[in-house]
């Protein structure tokens, strides 16, 4: 009886230990795993921080606002949602949802809007693109493109030009407006039938 008792003592004992050696290794295995995720999380993290460092794309400034003169003396507003400076040409800048405005000495007000812009802050030069609307003095004009020349003083309209005022609705190909004359060329190159010059200063009833 007293050998059968050490028996089982022996073989209990030794089940213990190999319960105890299958827990030792499964918990080591999953504390092996456990750190290897979070190895492999880290790593990933570090590579898409350094690719966003690396990254080409340019830094954004919000609610941006140029003002200034005009070699006519007029004032003028330049305001855009978001914009972003050229890595080459730092006076060029890159504009988004964009709405100007020229001030002219008469008191009238010239406006212009459209989704994107591109300003040079040197020579003062803008272009609109993208569903481009104008309006003076009850005039409204759209477009796909827009030039504001500050050197030559004219706001040139173009691609599928639309103008609707009180004196009637038109298409062109292309609207020229005079700063200085406060004048509107409208021409057509398709078939000639539109040429037009519009005093934009004379008096409406």
């Amino acid at each position: 009886m007293e050998r059968k008792k050490k028996l089982k003592l022996i073989q209990f004992s030794l089940l213990i230990f190999g319960i105890f050696l299958i827990y030792i290794t499964y918990y080591n295995k999953n504390s092996d795993l456990d750190k290897e995720l979070l190895s492999k999380s880290a790593k990933e993290k570090v590579e898409k921080q350094k690719i966003d460092e690396d990254s080409d794309q340019p830094d954004l400034f919000f609610n941006v606002e140029y003002t200034g003169l005009d070699l006519n003396g007029n004032r003028y507003s330049l305001k855009s949602e978001e914009a972003y400076l050229d890595d080459l040409k730092p006076e060029i800048v890159f504009m988004k949802n964009v709405h100007a405005v020229f001030y002219f000495k008469n008191g009238n007000n010239l406006d212009v809007w459209s989704d994107k812009g591109i300003y040079n802050n040197k020579n003062l030069d803008m272009k609109f693109q993208n569903n481009v609307k104008a309006k003076y003095q009850g005039t409204d004009l759209f477009a796909n493109k827009a030039e504001y020349s500050n050197s030559k003083s004219y706001l040139s309209i173009s691609e599928n030009v639309k103008v609707d005022d009180i004196r009637g609705n038109l298409i062109a190909d292309k609207l020229l407006f005079d700063i200085t004359k406060k004048k509107l060329d409208i021409t057509s190159f398709n078939d000639g039938k539109i040429n037009a010059n519009v005093n934009l200063n004379e008096k409406r009833f």
